[in-house]
């Protein structure tokens, strides 16, 4: 995966103009991240902002005696790390890494610094924070009203929404953290997918045969979410076409 290939699959940083992203260029590091792997714990100080590139990153709660349950997932659509430029410095929640792969990090002190210079990276922030917190208060409503079913089918396709494919390897025990639920609640429900033709699972590893299927089953949150980012987020990727004579310089910049 060349540099330019990467950084075009995130879509904040590919929306960039020329002249914001040549001015974070040599601050954004190719990372690769580990399924499972806690990139900060709640009340934690955030050092660094990530950028996904293929990658899936779950927001979780966590109560006192140990269960947790997911109220967010950022990929390819956005950034890790608001908090840094919403004033907070830290998040009072976990960030683990739900499917293993790359992102983009960047210190936090850049990033609070290319924020307050008001250009056009402030206003991606700032409307991929508005769809952010739909998401959020969406999966707590979907949590509380809907069933593990409809639960499951949102976590799937909002998963493969921000991955290259239609496949996924996660547990049951996880995917059980991830929604707050009983392991046999989502065992039983994964076994209703897979027997309906939707999905294929075995050991830890997920198929999305039936996307349209999933579509068919899942509650309204899904489209709800979908909706506000889809209105909010930018469609085409800004830098992709006024790049110019400048592919040369990004391609052989982010190889070094």
């Amino acid at each position: 995966m060349t540099g330019l290939h990467a950084i075009q699959k995130n879509k904040l940083i590919s929306a960039l103009p020329s002249i914001e992203y040549d001015r974070l260029h040599d601050h954004l590091e190719l990372v690769h991240l580990l399924l499972g792997e806690v990139l900060y714990e709640s009340g934690g100080r955030l050092d660094y902002v990530y950028f996904p590139v293929n990658c899936i990153i779950s927001l979780l709660y966590v109560m006192e005696e140990g269960q947790s349950a997911e109220i967010a997932v950022v990929g390819n659509e956005g950034m890790l790390g608001v908090a840094l430029f919403m004033g907070g410095e830290s998040m009072p929640n976990r960030a683990v890494v739900q499917s293993a792969g790359h992102a983009y990090r960047m210190r936090g002190a850049i990033m609070k610094r290319e924020f307050n210079l008001n250009g056009v990276l402030l206003h991606l922030l700032l409307r991929y924070t508005q769809a952010l917190i739909t998401q959020m208060a969406q999966t707590a409503v979907c949590n509380r009203h809907h069933t593990v079913d409809q639960q499951l089918c949102r976590w799937l396709l909002l998963s493969i929404d921000r991955l290259p494919t239609n496949q996924l390897n996660m547990t049951q025990e996880l995917i059980a953290n991830m929604l707050g639920v009983r392991r046999e609640g989502v065992t039983e429900a994964a076994g209703r997918l897979h027997r309906a033709g939707l999905i294929n699972y075995s050991r830890g590893h997920i198929d999305v045969l039936d996307r349209d299927g999933l579509e068919g089953r899942v509650c309204e949150c899904y489209q709800v979410v979908k909706n506000e980012f889809d209105r909010l987020m930018p469609k085409d990727a800004y830098r992709e076409k006024h790049m110019g004579t400048n592919t040369a310089h990004i391609t052989a910049s982010c190889a070094a």
